[in-house]
């Protein structure tokens, strides 16, 4: 089933989520070398596709688990979270219903 990760930074989180970027897109990729990642990015804090020093306010993950329980043990693990860039993650079933 998919699941829908979705991450808040604290703020100011900009310098730590760029040192911890590496390990976490690393994850993602993983995700998506085994066709289980639907979408994954980052909320720019500011109406921009480059926001600068404003940095991102979270992300979002979509991507396909064997339960909540994995979905969340993986979320827990991300580099982000240990680096102390997320205040909160928030893990949901998520339906895909458009694009068939």
């Amino acid at each position: 089933m998919w699941y829908a990760i979705m991450g808040e930074d604290v703020g100011d989180s900009l310098t730590h989520r760029m040192a911890a970027r590496p390990a976490h897109l690393e994850r993602l990729k993983s995700l998506h070398d085994q066709g289980r990642l639907l979408l994954a990015g980052p909320f720019p804090a500011i109406d921009s596709l480059d926001p600068g020093s404003a940095g991102f306010s979270g992300s979002l993950i979509v991507a396909e688990f064997g339960s909540l329980e994995a979905a969340k043990a993986w979320a827990d693990a991300d580099p982000y979270v240990t680096a102390g860039v997320y205040a909160r993650v928030v893990v949901k079933p998520f339906k895909k219903v458009l694009p068939v």
